[in-house]
């Protein structure tokens, strides 16, 4: 019978500890809701594809510069599979099970590696760090890690070019 309580009694806390967590989780969301506001969505015309897809895994999505406050508003805090492709108009990011994420040019700020990103680190230059600002105005980063880092410099390389040609800064 003493063996059974215990059972129960460690059943109940881990419930608990579970059911705490989920709220803590829904109440960060109701806090980050007015910064976030509403994503941009997807335009039916996406210029010219610049970079091919790239696939890996979707890391999450964090405030700017904190590299491990994630975002908890809708499923952007959520890990997932995904592909990531650069066009003439911005950076589509398709991920499995989850909504795809639309980075307009405009919003583009830099893409760059980083060791690690929304709780998971890797080896030097092992995550592909996107930022950008949203329509709210709030500085956002978006984490990939792709299958193939081999492609990453033609990513950052990209950045580089775009920003010089949309603000006509010379390095």
């Amino acid at each position: 019978m003493e063996r059974t309580l215990w059972v129960v009694g460690c059943l109940a806390l881990f419930l608990g500890c579970l059911w705490l967590m989920y709220r803590a989780w829904q109440k960060k969301e109701a806090r980050q809701q007015a910064q976030i506001g509403d994503l941009p969505t997807v335009p039916a015309e996406l210029g010219a594809q610049l970079l091919e897809p790239t696939s890996g895994l979707y890391l999450g999505s964090t405030f700017a510069p904190s590299w491990q406050n994630r975002i908890a508003v809708g499923d952007l805090g959520f890990r997932a599979t995904a592909e990531l492709t650069r066009f003439e108009r911005g950076i589509l990011l398709e991920r499995d099970g989850a909504t795809p994420i639309w980075i307009p040019q405009e919003s583009l700020t830099v893409v760059r590696t980083e060791r690690g990103h929304a709780g998971k680190v890797m080896t030097n230059n092992g995550v592909l760090v996107i930022r950008w600002k949203l329509p709210t105005g709030t500085e956002i980063d978006t984490g990939f890690r792709g299958d193939d880092k081999t492609v990453y410099p033609a990513w950052t390389a990209g950045s580089a070019d775009a920003t010089r040609a949309t603000t006509g800064d010379d390095e």
